[in-house]
């Protein structure tokens, strides 16, 4: 009995997918839920697994097709038995035989076996026709992850000039007839005295052709965009196209967030088995501006103005395909615990290639954190349909007047970036000091004030 194996179904704003690689072979013996093929969309990789027990028959899309919802790509056939995996025949062993030989006789090489590997991974591994096989994961784990593919990767570069470089190679023999040299050998030859030995080893190896030259000094390599990074790449400059984007910028003392965080942390944790970070107090105080300023939380469709009357916050997290941005839902409703535990949650996902659709979906604010990589300070652009998008930079230890005095503070700048056809400059100015009052005061927070 055949067995369909189709494409899981899409989301709606999603019309296609790209197949990216097969794991199984036709004719390979599969268990129902072992994993066939990984799907790209414009957002997530899907994982499809084996509906049933048997064998795959048949492949009707291959690698780097482009697939929709519910389209058959293969087909598993149930009714086949499994034929066992061949018996190694092994020599006889003689009965006086050593211990030693006798084990030496039985044991089997073992086999390589490839490290656990997340769809994600699994993509790069493609796109540079690596074999996981020969790369190794960080010590103690068990699962090899982006950082471990690009080590391999920088590594190759390294070695590659050297393995590439023609070895030294001895004089030849004297062939019994003598290949005719070029014009310009002999030209060289008749006008010069006899080369000394040291000199005709060196001219006697052929030299590179001046392209193998620059491939091996400055190689290049042409990989196709992955559908995720197409999309964003779309959405991006679609946002620059249809929306009137404008920057305002403040700057926010963290001390009081940090010595709050600070006297509470460990006891924090302990509570809620998890740490607290710095996302939540932004998200909560961005969630008490919003309300004071409903139209930074308000979206454009067509000539209407689309005001939303919940808080669906999106935190952007960079994974190893780029950047995507989960969806913390309702998070006005939501602990400091249950938003930091939302955010640790997709950031887990985002690294394992296994956020849902319905986690990207959606989202009235977004907030987006460079000051982890290092920002100082940047205009973030819009993420469609929303209006603004809120930007962190790094903490930085600077001289400001407090009470007529010089004091160090760790500062941060903040950036709001927002569509000047329906937020003025007004509401987004005040929407930042709000943010601001907010974290130098966090008592406010919690009186929501």
């Amino acid at each position: 009995m055949a067995i369909e194996v189709k494409v899981p179904v899409l989301a709606e704003s999603v019309a296609e997918a790209t197949l990216m690689k097969w794991h199984k072979k036709i004719g390979a013996n599969v268990q129902r839920g072992d994993s066939l093929i990984d799907i790209e969309t414009d957002k997530v990789t899907l994982e499809v697994a084996a509906p049933n027990d048997g064998v795959l028959a048949e492949i009707l899309k291959q690698d780097g097709e482009t697939v929709t919802s519910n389209e058959v790509i293969a087909r598993i056939e149930t009714g086949i038995a499994k034929t066992p995996p061949p018996v190694e025949k092994h020599p006889p062993v003689k009965p006086d035989a050593k211990p030693e030989q006798r084990n030496l006789g039985m044991e089997q090489a073992p086999k390589k076996q490839e490290p656990k590997q997340s769809p994600a991974v699994r993509n790069l591994l493609q796109q540079f026709n690596l074999d996981a096989a020969e790369i190794k994961p960080a010590a103690g784990q068990e699962r090899l992850t982006k950082e471990d593919v690009m080590k391999h990767i920088e590594q190759r570069k390294v070695v590659q000039p050297e393995t590439t470089a023609p070895a030294p190679v001895p004089p030849p023999a004297p062939p019994p007839k003598p290949e005719p040299e070029p014009e310009m050998a002999r030209k060289t030859e008749k006008a010069t005295t006899p080369v000394p030995q040291t000199v005709h080893k060196t001219t006697a190896v052929p030299a590179p052709a001046p392209v193998a030259q620059i491939a091996g000094t400055r190689p290049e390599q042409r990989v196709t965009m992955t559908r995720l990074r197409k999309r964003i790449a779309e959405r991006l400059l679609g946002a620059q196209h249809d929306n009137a984007i404008l920057t305002t910028f403040n700057e926010v003392n963290m001390q009081p967030v940090i010595n709050l965080r600070n006297r509470y942390k460990e006891e924090f944790e302990k509570s809620h088995g998890v740490k607290l970070g710095f996302m939540s107090f932004f998200t909560r105080a961005a969630v008490e501006a919003l309300k004071k300023f409903p139209i930074i939380n308000a979206s454009v469709d067509g000539d209407d103005i689309v005001y939303h009357g919940y808080y669906d916050i999106g935190i952007a997290v960079s994974s190893p395909r780029g950047l995507v941005v989960p969806i913390v839902r309702d998070a006005d409703t939501l602990s400091f615990a249950a938003i930091e535990t939302r955010i640790r949650e997709f950031g887990d996902k985002a690294r394992d290639g296994k956020l849902t659709i319905e986690e990207l979906t959606g989202g009235t604010f977004t907030i987006t954190n460079g000051g982890v990589f290092g920002s100082l300070l940047s205009t973030p652009i819009l993420n469609p349909p929303q209006s603004a998008i809120l930007g962190m930079h790094k903490m930085q230890d600077r001289p400001v007047a407090e009470n007529g005095a010089v004091v160090i503070r760790p500062m941060m700048y903040l950036a709001l970036s927002y569509d000047h056809r329906i937020i003025d400059g007004r509401e987004a100015v005040q929407f930042l000091v709000a943010i601001k009052e907010q974290l130098e005061d966090p008592a406010r927070l919690l009186l929501q004030i």
